[in-house]
């Protein structure tokens, strides 16, 4: 096991998953005490780096591409105050890191744990029933619905409606942008059938994000949501068989394959789907067009 405790939080790792849990300093973010205690299976981890500094220096994991429900939702924008997947480490800790890092990267190497992306999602997602009050509005969610409440801030377009409920089987896509500089950030939840292209400050399915200290933590509800959506791989793989189906233009034929490599790529593809049908990700349905629309590429 290695272990490594510091201001910022403790790190465990037992040989099988990583254990991160946020300090109890003033300077750790309110999205990183929230979000609390973190479990991370060795499966869905990447890689982890360790950087050394004059005075400090900073542990990195890095997650395969669609393991954590809130780094999706987050797509990329959380900062360093926030990231619950760095830590930072003072000077006379840098043996200790070095040695975490190690441990991790031997335990990567046995398992042979690809680095690539994954087909499901490995961490669950902020827990819920959970509600964040900012900028414009109150976001809650229970696990199968969305509510958004208005403050007396918000422009008449939203408060005027009232408070919105989203059922989760209507939401199709959740987006969460910080404030940068002089523009606002925002909370938007994309509705099926009901597209909408205004501005979040007008916005019904939106709160509008000002800059404020509580405004990171409307990231979790979007990961709380984005973790009960389908997964972005099968999302893919049903837009992929949506197109195979679409027959009101005749499609060209298809270039014969360049390499045995493509042949290859399509197997692997069927494998996937399959996996994708057997985890309950895809339905039969759906796993049948993805199916069809890979077959016909071969």
């Amino acid at each position: 096991m290695a272990e490594i405790i510091q201001k910022d939080g403790t790190w465990v790792f037992d040989g099988d998953t990583l254990r991160l849990t946020p300090g109890r300093d003033k300077n750790v973010s309110l999205l990183r005490r929230e979000l609390g205690e973190l479990l991370v299976p060795l499966a869905a981890l990447a890689g982890i780096s360790f950087e050394q500094g004059k005075k400090s220096g900073r542990l990195r994991l890095r997650l395969r591409d669609g393991a954590d429900p809130l780094l999706h939702a987050a797509g990329g924008r959380l900062t360093e105050p926030h990231d619950p997947y760095q830590l930072l480490v003072e000077s006379d800790r840098y043996g200790v890191a070095e040695y975490f890092v190690d441990e991790v990267r031997n335990a990567l190497l046995l398992d042979q744990v690809p680095s690539g992306p994954v087909d499901a999602y490995l961490l669950p997602g902020p827990s819920v029933p959970l509600s964040v009050s900012a900028g414009d509005g109150v976001a809650s969610f229970d696990g199968e619905r969305v509510r958004l409440e208005w403050k007396w801030q918000a422009e008449d377009a939203k408060s005027a409606a009232g408070p919105r409920t989203l059922p989760l089987a209507d939401i199709v896509a959740v987006e969460w942008q910080p404030t940068v500089g002089l523009e606002n950030g925002h909370l938007r939840f994309a509705v099926r059938a009901a597209p909408s292209k205004v501005p979040p400050k007008y916005d019904p399915n939106a709160v509008e994000l000002w800059g404020f200290k509580k405004d990171p933590l409307m990231a979790l509800v979007a990961a709380a949501v984005q973790a009960r959506l389908p997964h972005p791989a099968a999302r893919a793989a049903l837009e992929d068989a949506r197109a195979g189906e679409d027959t009101s233009t005749p499609a060209p034929a298809p270039p014969a394959p360049a390499a045995e490599d493509d042949h290859d790529a399509l197997l692997r593809r069927l494998r996937e789907l399959g996996d994708l049908h057997r985890s309950g990700v895809l339905t039969d349905e759906e796993f049948t067009l993805a199916k069809q629309a890979v077959l016909k590429r071969m």
